[in-house]
């Protein structure tokens, strides 16, 4: 056998733009204020701040064989790392993926198990100078996993039936148990318990394969939480020319087998929607004709598009394969009859694209590909859980990915671009499927965080996500790159400057890859990427205000100059665990230097990380012991973490002094802590 990076190529008379199609992912936003004022820039000429990066800390690439022996030595030290945190004697540790960095840290990321149950939300990244060594941590749970107990009093049939019902109420097509349930604990969302983790397969309502994971507790039967691990989405395929494609000879016959990207391999389901199907072969290396009535036509631009996928994360990030260990996954073509959508599936380690209404369109653009591909890794590092606000940043990694693999193919038939689907005309009028730069512009999308963003799908609270990309890429305000014309506001109504895309694309690699985990939310996410900015170019630098601001754009966290975008802050970065129905915490900071009485607009920023606000108290105290409520206990409804910024008339308070932050959980069963919290002098 041979492999060929020029063989058959794709012929086409009719060159269309790639439609854009982000699947699977949260994705509403309502717009805000608008920026004023224009300018004009190609996508390079970005005004970006002026810092490089560390030289140390980006990630090295790692052949297959040396993160085999980094994944080895973490093994081997992994009981003494499980002391090291703290871990009780029934926990243990379970090695999952590495990544190390130039300057020889390495960071390694765990599942962890209880008296032999894994532990679902209770993954962690720990980061040290070798394998093994723990200088650092990022937990899912700060909660300690010691669960009442791991005896199940409720029988496994009936979460087996509770799982059924839950597919059913979904309008799931002929839905059976794909895996019976099993024991873990369950420790996403409060206090760790012991449950059920039951899998239903079939099809979801529109024939995407199901794979529906219920979780139930093993004591009550109280139904916990439920997610897809099918990621999904909607478009029409636009294809990108005439474009070389690495293929595999075997004697007379060429196959779509690239030997150049882990012997990534295109197989023709032929409208059926189970198996691998056929691989592509044929007898000449020339594949498709552009005509989507040519099976090949499709399977070209899959296999171009996962290679292009496959090169932009090793080139730009170093990282060989999804997993990183050098292995390829395969695409699926013609899947099902009229099937208009695409998916990535962990069970078959595979991208699957539908052929559109009347089996006309097949989705298989560059972005989509990317976007699928994407998901695979999110399943392989952070594996954000794709319901509540995990699952947006879960969809929105994948259309920021699919963006930016679209900016470095550099089709002149599909150019780079913030919109998602802009060639499919999927609305019948011409207009995009999502807008980076302003996502409520689609009608359902989000452009900024707020309580209960939660609750609603992940395609539409993926937005603020989204958005906080494109203000850190290119900045708010009017401009055209690459012919298209953005127009990007700020829920603050400040402006925010962009540091080019090539730096956003960098923190927001690492933070996925070494600060995100399974229950990562908004607030988890601009504490990840500013620790990613910090490590890459430092925490007094341009990019780390930038991060900021960026967040603070999108309603998540303040800016860089606190508050209004200015003034002096004072913060408290400390984690302080809050007792679950127990005695009121404090965090204090300390202010000094300032003269006279505190202002009548002090702004208090608060990040609390919690499973149920509707049972915090949360209170600023002065220095003179005068208790500010900021927020009452019953108020703020069942959402999860409360990130928001406070004004408060503090004008008859002596500036100078020791001021808390003072927080009580009033109910019982959900924890959380304090992440950080600033004032701020305006």
């Amino acid at each position: 056998m041979r492999s060929s990076s020029s063989h058959r190529r794709t012929p086409h008379t009719t060159h269309r733009r790639a439609a854009a199609v982000a699947l699977a992912g949260v994705a509403a936003l309502v717009a805000t204020a608008v920026q004023s004022g224009s300018a004009t820039a190609a996508p390079e000429r970005t005004p970006a701040a002026a810092s490089a990066a560390k030289p140390g800390s980006e990630s090295v690439r790692l052949t297959p064989a040396q993160r085999a022996e980094l994944i080895r030595e973490a093994n081997a030290t992994k009981a003494d790392t499980a002391k090291d945190l703290g871990l009780g004697a029934k926990e243990k540790l379970v090695v999952r993926d590495v990544l190390k960095d130039r300057d020889g840290t390495v960071h390694v990321r765990y599942e962890r198990t209880y008296d032999g149950l894994p532990v679902l939300g209770g993954d962690l990244v720990v980061q040290g100078d070798q394998a093994g060594e723990a200088d650092k941590v990022v937990k899912a749970t700060k909660a300690e996993v010691t669960p009442a107990t791991t005896t199940a009093k409720v029988p496994a049939a009936k979460a087996e039936s509770q799982a059924l019902a839950a597919a059913k109420a979904d309008d799931a097509k002929s839905p059976d148990i794909d895996r019976a349930p099993r024991k873990v604990v369950w420790a996403a969302d409060g206090k760790p318990v012991v449950a059920y983790e039951t899998v239903v397969g079939g099809l979801q309502h529109d024939g995407t394969p199901q794979e529906l994971h219920v979780v139930t507790d093993a004591t009550t039967g109280e139904k916990l939480y439920e997610w897809q691990a099918v990621h999904n989405g909607t478009g029409h395929t636009v294809y990108s020319g005439t474009v070389d494609l690495t293929t595999t000879q075997s004697g007379s016959t060429y196959n779509l087998t690239d030997g150049a990207r882990g012997n990534h391999k295109t197989y023709n389901l032929n409208r059926g929607t189970s198996g691998t199907g056929t691989l592509f072969s044929g007898p000449d290396d020339v594949w498709g004709n552009g005509s989507p009535s040519n099976l090949e036509s499709a399977a070209a631009d899959a296999h171009y598009g996962a290679a292009l996928t496959w090169d932009y994360y090793k080139n730009v990030h170093g990282r060989s394969g999804i997993r990183g260990d050098g292995v390829g996954a395969y695409s699926r073509v013609h899947y099902g009859n009229n099937y208009v959508n695409a998916f990535w599936s962990d069970s078959c380690f595979c991208m699957t694209y539908g052929d559109g209404s009347g089996n006309a369109n097949p989705l298989t653009s560059i972005d989509v590909a990317a976007h699928e591909m994407t998901h695979g890794l999110t399943s392989n590092t952070a594996g954000l859980i794709y319901s509540g606000e995990s699952g947006g940043l879960n969809e929105a990694t994948s259309d920021i990915f699919g963006s930016t693999v679209e900016f470095y193919a550099n089709n002149s038939s599909d150019v780079g671009d913030y919109l998602i689907g802009e060639e499919i005309d999927i609305n019948g009028d011409g207009t995009p499927l999502r807008y980076m730069d302003k996502p409520s512009k689609d009608g359902a999308s989000k452009d900024a965080w707020y309580s209960g963003i939660g609750s609603i799908d992940v395609h539409y609270s993926s937005g603020p996500a989204n958005h906080f990309f494109y203000l850190l890429s290119e900045g708010s305000g009017t401009k055209t790159i690459n012919g298209v014309t953005y127009d990007s506001p700020t829920s603050d109504g400040l402006p925010v400057t962009g540091i080019g895309r090539a730096k956003a694309e960098k923190i927001w690699f690492r933070a996925l890859t070494t600060k995100f985990t399974s229950t990562t939310n908004y607030a988890g996410a601009r504490t990840g990427t500013l620790a990613a900015a910090g490590e890459l170019y430092g925490t007094d630098s341009a990019e780390y205000k930038a991060v900021q601001d960026a967040w603070a754009g999108v309603n998540v966290g303040t800016r860089s100059g606190g508050g209004g975008g200015g003034g002096t802050s004072f913060e408290n970065t400390a984690d302080v665990a809050i007792p679950d129905q127990g005695a009121a915490v404090t965090s204090s900071v300390t202010v000094s230097g300032r003269t006279g009485n505190a202002p009548s607009n002090l702004q208090v920023a608060v990040d609390i990380v919690h499973t149920y606000i509707g049972d915090l108290r949360v209170q600023l105290v002065a220095p003179d012991g005068t208790a500010y409520t900021l927020k009452g206990y019953g108020t703020g409804g069942s959402a999860d973490n409360l990130t928001t910024t406070y004004t408060v008339n503090a004008s008859s308070e002596t500036a100078n002094g020791t001021w808390q932050l003072r927080v009580q959980d009033n109910a019982a069963r959900d924890t959380g802590y304090i992440n950080s919290w600033k004032l701020t002098f305006p």
